[in-house]
């Protein structure tokens, strides 16, 4: 395994990083998730990334059960507040000062644990004024709840505002978490750029754009059975944008090209995202431990300009680039 710092920080974290969403809690049953989060732990992965809204809070239980027993300053764990959870009353979304006061307290009683490394704000909450909402992740960071704070999807202006926020608290917002692949670049024109001049590093989800540049979607064929793209409890929505038969001929346009490069579809997908600098890790899920063992092996490796031309040539044309595609719901969901 290999480590990169996030952000402009002294935090190292690893650059393949465990993340939860949809598997723990709901498609996966604790036994299975108990097994990849160890078959993580086996391939060196320290740092393990989950939000309360997984599962309705159950995707942090099952994660802090399964990290239970580990040294815990020899993992980075991060979660994140914003959507609703609980009964999904009038104050239990968004980013209120009561929401995420109230949230990050819950969170570390799943997680088992006094603090987390990094709080995120899910999503931008263009109800709540950002001073109230930077204030409260100012003081859980002085209370030692959190280290940093990060935040999800956001887009560059809204990064700047948050920042400079930050700084004027003293605390240190270090990290983006938003959706990155081979066929999903819109941080590319404005967020990436911005994080770069801020110091801000990007912890990217779907590098394998839902499970799609695994190539197991065939033009023309109906989804494979218990695949994501089967999945009524969430994951079929999720992927549906990307099974477009023009884009999955592209996709299996990509095996020679990962063959050449002497790895698997769902390494090649990995590698890429880890070229781009600003990207201090991938997060990939998991719904077997044999999952995890094939994608870390991703890690430290280095795709030549033949490599990144040919995937370029393959399904560069077919990736979405608009930074509009970078967005917060409008409205808090409730």
């Amino acid at each position: 395994m290999e480590f990169r710092y996030l952000g402009n920080s002294g935090l190292k974290i690893s650059e393949i990083t465990y993340g939860n969403w949809l598997t723990h809690g709901s498609q996966v049953e604790n036994d299975t998730a108990q097994r990849c989060v160890r078959a993580a732990l086996d391939a060196g992965i320290t740092t393990f990334d989950t939000a309360d809204v997984y599962a309705n809070t159950a995707a942090e239980t099952v994660l802090g059960e399964a990290l239970r027993g580990e040294r815990r300053q020899s993992l980075e764990i991060f979660t994140k507040v914003y959507f609703p959870t609980g009964p999904k009353g009038h104050n239990d979304t968004g980013l209120s000062r009561k929401h995420i006061m109230e949230s990050i307290d819950g969170s570390l009683q799943r997680l088992g644990t006094d603090y987390v490394d990094l709080y995120q704000a899910h999503r931008y909450d263009y109800e709540t004024p950002l001073e109230e909402t930077m204030q409260a992740f100012a003081d859980i960071v002085r209370q030692g709840k959190a280290l940093y704070i990060g935040v999800s999807e956001w887009n560059a202006e809204q990064l700047r505002a948050g920042h400079a926020l930050a700084r004027e608290l003293g605390v240190s917002l270090i990290s983006n978490q938003p959706q990155y692949s081979m066929l999903w670049r819109v941080i590319e024109e404005e967020v990436v750029p911005t994080s770069e001049e801020l110091g801000i590093g990007q912890i990217v989800w779907s590098p394998v754009a839902q499970g799609v540049l695994t190539g197991k979607y065939l033009p023309g064929e109906a989804p494979p059975a218990g695949s994501r793209a089967t999945d009524e409890k969430g994951g079929a929505d999720m992927v549906q944008g990307f099974l477009d038969d023009e884009i999955l001929r592209g996709v299996q346009a990509l095996r020679p090209v990962a063959d050449a490069a002497g790895l698997t579809m769902p390494q090649l997908a990995v590698a890429w995202v880890l070229q781009n600098p600003n990207v201090s890790a991938a997060i990939i899920g998991a719904s077997r431990p044999e999952q995890v063992a094939d994608n870390v092996q991703a890690a430290g490796r280095t795709l030549d300009a033949d490599t990144m031309a040919a995937i370029d040539q393959a399904i560069g044309h077919l990736a979405e680039r608009d930074p509009a595609k970078t967005r917060s719901p409008k409205e808090r969901m409730s």
